[in-house]
């Protein structure tokens, strides 16, 4: 009997495993569904893989050649300010007679800057010796060059004095040469087949410490964040955006790809807190060997010129009053009767949205795209008007005559008056180097809300020198608040008056 119990108990449980396996085919074939499959066995077209060959195990992307052939030609650049004596350049108000008197009560006279110094990298571009880097890395904080320049190879420590070729703060780029031969140098790659998520390498001297390498992919391309119009009045920027982590001292440095070619010269960071927070900028090799191609021939760059003036603040605000709605673009504020637009056909209030089939969003963007070309060079412009997309070529012209009197019209608007450039005479009468002649104040303009009287002479803004039109609306555009309008009337003193630039 319990043999019989015992059969009947194993009968039962062998039943039950295989109806439980027929079960659970049955219950996963009707599931089979949810798999992603195709009938013939290919990936779809639309398919967002990672690998071609799925079949294949993914390779590792191996940083050494590219960090190995990049090192060597990445150097640390030294700059030394010597202390010197500086003064209180602050205006005057009118009828201070007691000005010396008090200067020299309250020590408001000549005072001593400390000796400065700082660092940064720099790429070598040819064996004999051309280096380039950014201009505010050899900068002496104004307008000049730092009073020495060292620069240090990575191989052998080797100290050489830098001697300063060219340099453009517009592009933040600056050229320099040392006496020596048979160096290591960078290969250019082509940052236009540059590709959002590629990997990249950042190669500098960050925070004073020795080479190093960082990784990071391309996360943002054309990027502008206007900080080149911190040292230029007319400032050019398209960077290259990454996640690569870069610090105080890899400015000039080398963004290299995989191949281990230069794709972009490291120029800024993302620094809320002052230190690196995550996104670092490089300028396009691209545009880097335009200018520097245009240093080492000429000492100065040769830009081709669009000939538009476009707004700096409040692009939006004009694309809708142009009817813009979606897809961005650049307004043209003005178009100069004899600039390369205007022979092209634009005019003022067009919407330029493509330069050679890129998409532009910002008049800085679009001045980056430009950048890259020389005068002569011939660009395909996409633009709105009335609410119709029109393509034409533009030839670039080498330089831009009649904008003073586009800036004029701008400005004229702006502050409700009349201006024009104070001619170059009186200029050299007045020992002043250039200004702005308010020749008549409009009623109900900004100017007329201030105290200023008809034939001032402006001359400098938040104690920024404005020498022409141009360079007064090319910082009042990047400017919002209240600013220091600075200069004097003729044969009367230095006066100041202050500018609600957000008033109606």
């Amino acid at each position: 009997m319990k043999l019989k119990q015992l059969l009947l108990v194993v009968a039962v449980s062998s039943a039950s495993a295989v109806g439980s396996v027929w079960l659970y085919g049955k219950v996963t074939s009707r599931n089979a569904g949810f798999v992603q499959s195709t009938s013939d066995g290919k990936l779809p077209a639309n398919y967002a893989g990672f690998y071609e060959n799925a079949a294949q195990s993914p390779e590792l992307t191996d940083f050494t050649k590219a960090a190995s052939a990049a090192v060597p030609a990445v150097v640390h650049i030294k700059t030394k300010i010597p202390a010197r004596k500086v003064s209180n350049d602050l205006p005057r108000s009118r009828g201070s007679e007691m000005d010396d008197f008090f200067d020299q009560f309250f020590n408001y006279g000549p005072r001593v800057q400390p000796e400065q110094r700082a660092s940064g990298s720099g790429v070598i571009i040819s064996e004999d010796g051309y280096i380039v880097t950014n201009n505010h890395v050899i900068s002496d904080g104004g307008n000049g060059v730092a009073d020495e320049i060292t620069v240090t190879l990575n191989e052998n420590k080797k100290n050489y004095k830098a001697r300063v070729i060219g340099r453009d703060p517009s592009s933040d780029i600056a050229v320099l040469k040392i006496d020596a031969s048979g160096l290591p140098f960078m290969v250019y790659g082509n940052s236009d087949d540059a590709k959002l998520g590629q990997w990249v390498l950042a190669v500098g001297y960050p925070l004073t410490l020795e080479a190093t390498v960082t990784a990071g992919i391309i996360s943002a391309q054309g990027r502008t964040i206007g900080i080149n119009s911190r040292q230029s009045n007319s400032p050019v920027e398209s960077f290259i955006q990454t996640d690569a982590a870069v610090n105080q001292g890899n400015s000039g440095g080398a963004l290299i790809n995989t191949d281990g070619k230069l794709i972009g010269i490291n120029s800024a960071i993302l620094a809320p807190s002052g230190t690196y927070a995550g996104y670092s900028f490089a300028i396009p090799v691209n545009i880097v060997k335009k200018i520097v191609n245009d240093l080492i021939q000429y000492g100065d760059v040769k830009r081709g010129y669009l000939g538009i003036s476009y707004p700096t603040t409040d692009n939006e605000g004009w694309l809708k009053r142009a009817g813009v709605k979606e897809g961005g673009g650049v307004y043209a504020l003005a178009v100069p009767s004899d600039g390369a637009a205007a022979k092209a056909g634009l005019k003022k209030g067009d919407v330029i949205t493509k330069i050679n089939g890129s998409v532009v969003s910002s008049g800085l963007e679009m001045s980056g795209r430009i950048a890259s070309f020389k005068p002569g060079d011939k660009v395909r412009i996409s633009y709105i008007r009335e609410g119709k997309e029109y393509t034409t070529d533009v030839v670039l012209k080498g330089e831009v005559s009649k904008v003073e009197i586009a800036s004029a019209e701008i400005l004229g608007d702006k502050l409700g008056a009349d201006l024009e450039n104070l001619d170059s005479k009186k200029a050299a009468q007045y020992e002043v180097n250039g200004g702005i002649v308010v020749k008549k104040i409009k009623e109900n303009g900004l100017l007329s809300k201030t105290r200023m009287d008809d034939g001032f002479i402006i001359i400098s803004v938040n104690r920024t020198e404005v020498k022409n039109m141009n360079e007064l609306a090319n910082l009042l555009g990047s400017t919002t608040g209240t600013v220091q309008l600075e200069g004097f009337y003729p044969g009367s003193g230095m006066y100041r008056y202050p500018l609600n630039l957000d008033e109606e």
